[in-house]
This record gives structure tokens, sequence and C-alpha cells, in this order.
């Protein structure tokens, strides 16, 4: 009697589920703006990848769109040796609308080449938000105006929130007044 195939790890990772595009994805689609689909966040935000050297034209077209407010700008890890992301949750804030749309863009960069052009000129308020991630993760924003430390001190060595980052040895000062 013949053995059944067994599944390999390949075929496990092409059973995943298709993604279907959402209303924003859809609308970029028809302008001619290439993204990828990712799958929904919990709460069913639309969650879209963009390439770096297209995010400025991107994110133009999402605030001409409507999504007039950055609710959020972050970084993260995907883990050591692995990409840097920076993420952008956009609303669109209206009168007399109880639940704003909502959509998130996502930037995946290589380590060794952490850069992504600011949005500051865009959502002023990227502007703390990206020196933030700049400070944790070391991920540069292009044109951004005060691309400087803003929790760590000036002279800081690494990016605190990296999984790879290993923490200086430094000692506190006690009762030194």
């Amino acid at each position: 009697m013949a053995e059944e195939p067994k599944a390999s790890a390949g075929n496990e990772a092409e059973a995943a589920p298709i993604v279907e595009a959402g209303k924003v994805s859809r609308w970029l689609t028809e302008q001619g703006f290439e993204h990828e689909i990712m799958e929904p966040d919990q709460a069913k935000v639309e969650v879209i990848k963009v390439d770096r050297e297209f995010l400025v034209p991107f994110a133009t077209a999402m605030y001409a769109y409507g999504f007039n407010c950055l609710q959020c700008q972050a970084g993260y890890d995907t883990g050591p040796g692995g990409e840097l992301v920076s993420m952008y949750h956009l609303i669109k804030v209206a009168d007399n609308v109880t639940e704003p749309e909502e959509v998130r863009i996502k930037v995946f960069v290589p380590r060794e080449d952490p850069r992504v052009p600011s949005v500051y000129w865009i959502w002023k308020g990227a502007d703390w938000q990206e020196r933030e991630t700049y400070d944790m993760y070391g991920i540069v924003y292009e044109g951004h105006p005060n691309l400087k430390r803003i929790l760590m001190p000036e002279d800081w060595v690494g990016y605190p929130l990296r999984k790879d980052y290993i923490s200086p040895d430094f000692f506190e000062l006690q009762d030194a007044y």
C-alpha cells in the first residue's frame, strides 16, 4: 500500500487565506497606485503595504481621498536581522460622522538601510512621531525638518527598541546632590 504524500512547509504557505481588497485598496488600484494588501487587523482595519519609493505620492493621494488625519505613526522591528516597519494609521475626520473610515499603511525597510521619506509635509502631526520612531528604531525620515533624538540623550548610541539592541552598561547616580 502506497503512503500518502506528506504536506511540506511550502504547501502550508500556499494554503494561506486569500485577503480580499478593501474599499481603499480598490480605489488605489483604480488610480494606478501599486500596493500590496495585507490581512486586516483585529478591528478589521484595512492594512496596505507600500514601497518606500512610493510613500509620498501614495500618502498625498490618501490625503486627497479624504484621510486628513494621521492618528498614529509608529515603528516596529520584525525580529533580529529582519526588517523595520514604519506604520501610519490614517482616519477620515468629517462632520457628523460617528465612525470615521480608517486605514493603516506599512512600509517595510531593511535594517541596513532604514530610510523612509517623511510625511511631515502632508500631516504635520508626523513631526514628533517620526522623531520618536527615529530615536527608538533608527528609521531615518528623509526630508523631516528637525530629525533628532526626542527621548534619548543626543549622544546615546544605538536604538533601544530594536530587538537586537544590547543595552550598554551604565551606572545610575543616586543621591548625587
